[in-house]
Order: C-alpha cells, then sequence, then structure tokens
C-alpha cells in the first residue's frame, strides 16, 4: 500500500517528464516491431486477424511479465530496490500531472491568442486534425480528451494497481497503448487491430464507469451541476461509438454545462459523432480550467476510495 501512496504522489509532483524512459514507449516500440513482423507473416484478412490476437496476446502478457519478473529479482536481491523499482513502476502508470499539464497549455496558448500554438500542442494529444479548428473547437477537443483520459490515464491504472499491483497495472497500459497504435477500425487495421480495440473495451468498461460516477462526486466540490451531470451521464454515456468513453465525457459535459461531440476531422475525412450534454454555455478556454480541477478532483477521489477499499 505505501508504495502506491508513494507512487501516486510521485506523479502528481514529477508528471512524465520528456526526458524518462518512459515504459509506455518502450511498449509502443514493441508493438510497432512486432506489427511489422507479423504482417511479413500473415498476409490475408483472416491471417491480420489471427496476427492482431497474437500482437495483443503476446504484448499484454510480455508487459505483465517483465514487471513481474523485475520486482520479483529485485525482492531476491535487496527489500530496499524492490520498493524503489515497485514504485518507479506504480508512479510510470498514473498521468495526472501530465494531463493537467498538457490541458494547461493549451490553455495558456488560448489566453495569449496563440492559435497555432494551441492547433500544435493540441495535435499531440488528440487524433483528430487540429489546424482548422478556432478557440471554441481547440477548447471542446481539451475538455474531451481531459475527460477521457481521466478514466484511461488515471481511474483505470488505479483500478488494476489496487487489484493486481504494478504488474496488472503495466498489463493495462499495454492494453491501452495497443488501442490507441492499432485499434482504429480504418482499412489499415479493421484487422489487425480488432483483438485490441476490444481487448480496451473489456479492461476499461468498469473503469469508466466509475470514472464518470467520480467525475460527478468532484464537481461537487467546485460548485457545479452534479445532478446534471448524472442526468447526462445517463441519457448520453451511451452515445459515443466507443462502448466507455462516452459516460466520462458525458459526466463532464453535463457538471460544466456545455455540448461535447460533434463535427470531427480525422485524417481530412469529416466524422460527425453525437452530441453529448446541452448547450447551456458556450464552450470557452475557461472550461478547461473547470476540466482540469475536475480531473484533479477525481483523481484524489479515486485514489482514496482505491485505499480504503484496500485496507
Amino acid at each position: 500500500m505505501i508504495d502506491i501512496i508513494l507512487g501516486y504522489i510521485a506523479d502528481l509532483i514529477f508528471g512524465d517528464p520528456y526526458w524518462f524512459p518512459h515504459p509506455v514507449r518502450i511498449i509502443g516500440i514493441f508493438i510497432s516491431s512486432l506489427e511489422k513482423l507479423l504482417r511479413g507473416i500473415f498476409r490475408s484478412a483472416k491471417g491480420e486477424k489471427i496476427a492482431g490476437f497474437l500482437l495483443a496476446g503476446v504484448t499484454v502478457i510480455l508487459s505483465y511479465l517483465a514487471v513481474w519478473l523485475i520486482l520479483n529479482i529485485s525482492l531476491s536481491i535487496n527489500i530496499f530496490l524492490f520498493h524503489i523499482l515497485n514504485i518507479i513502476f506504480i508512479y510510470t502508470t498514473l498521468a495526472t500531472k501530465c494531463l493537467g499539464d498538457e490541458a494547461k497549455k493549451i490553455y495558456r496558448f488560448l489566453k495569449s491568442n496563440d492559435i497555432s500554438s494551441a492547433r500544435r500542442s493540441l495535435s499531440y494529444i488528440v487524433g483528430r486534425d487540429t489546424e482548422n479548428l478556432d478557440t471554441q473547437g481547440i477548447s471542446r477537443a481539451v475538455i474531451e480528451t481531459v475527460a477521457e483520459n481521466t478514466s484511461d490515464g488515471i481511474i483505470a491504472p488505479l483500478f488494476y494497481l489496487f487489484i493486481g499491483g504494478a504488474p496488472l497495472a503495466m498489463a493495462y497500459k499495454a492494453i491501452n497503448t495497443l488501442d490507441s497504435m492499432v485499434g482504429y477500425k480504418n482499412e489499415r487495421y479493421i484487422n489487425i487491430g480488432m483483438a485490441s480495440a476490444r481487448l480496451d473495451d473489456i479492461a476499461n468498461f468498469l473503469p469508466s464507469r466509475i470514472t464518470a460516477l467520480l467525475i460527478i462526486i468532484s464537481s461537487l466540490f467546485f460548485r457545479l451541476d452534479a445532478r446534471r451531470g448524472l442526468f447526462i451521464m445517463k441519457r448520453d454515456g451511451h452515445k459515443n461509438p466507443s462502448p466507455n468513453s462516452g459516460y466520462p465525457e458525458a459526466s463532464m459535459a453535463g457538471v460544466l454545462g456545455i455540448q461535447l461531440g460533434g463535427q470531427n476531422s480525422y485524417g481530412g475525412r469529416i466524422v460527425e459523432k453525437p452530441y453529448i450534454g446541452d448547450p447551456l454555455e458556450r464552450i470557452t478556454p475557461e472550461h478547461i480550467l473547470l476540466a482540469i480541477g475536475v480531473m484533479y478532483g477525481t483523481s484524489i477521489l479515486g485514489f482514496i476510495l482505491g485505499c480504503l477499499i484496500r485496507y
């Protein structure tokens, strides 16, 4: 338990420095290499689906085993080395400060009317095209990614940390990374990415709904409309094409009194997503700050809840 506490605090203090050799980057390199290898072996549509199961299974299992093995070897060497490595692994699975910092960076660009820098920074954290977005479009995209990643980058890793420690949390990060790299329904990934996408849906089913409820509770500390958040979550949470990301987005939209979703561009292709929430207020950069505050509150509530249940 003390290792999880220290790892969580380390994330709040240090975030994700660009120079740090983050395990997720290593997982990403492994996924790219293995995908290339498997594509050279399996060339038919059916073969690509088989390759997709191998890609997902091997990546997740090795991510779990690598952390488990390192921790067990370190424990046999020195108990202090074990705890140090365990804390580092735990710290790297969480993304509270990193998410907040990236969103604040875009907020500052918008407040200084530096739209081009805001678009460029946004392009690093979202998959949609950003070059033509205005201030409202940028703000909406930031709020959507803050809401979604409150689940993927904070509550879900905490959920698996408290269940199975650093190895299981790292396995979850591997699932999430797989989905972000190959879990697309385009021509290139529709077959090989199917297994990764479905695995991500399963892994995030409970955490996304827990996140949605914690967002609503957290909103009370900022005097936002928690009751409306609950109503919008129940009404709109299922509307998103993703079976999970719509729930935290709906809660966030509800408590902020804004409308998310709508038209986005991906690789020059226009995609119409269902509207989530009601446009009681026009989205502004100030809503980004409120979303960040709610995200931090949700993170802390999730951490406290996990500690209480684990204790």
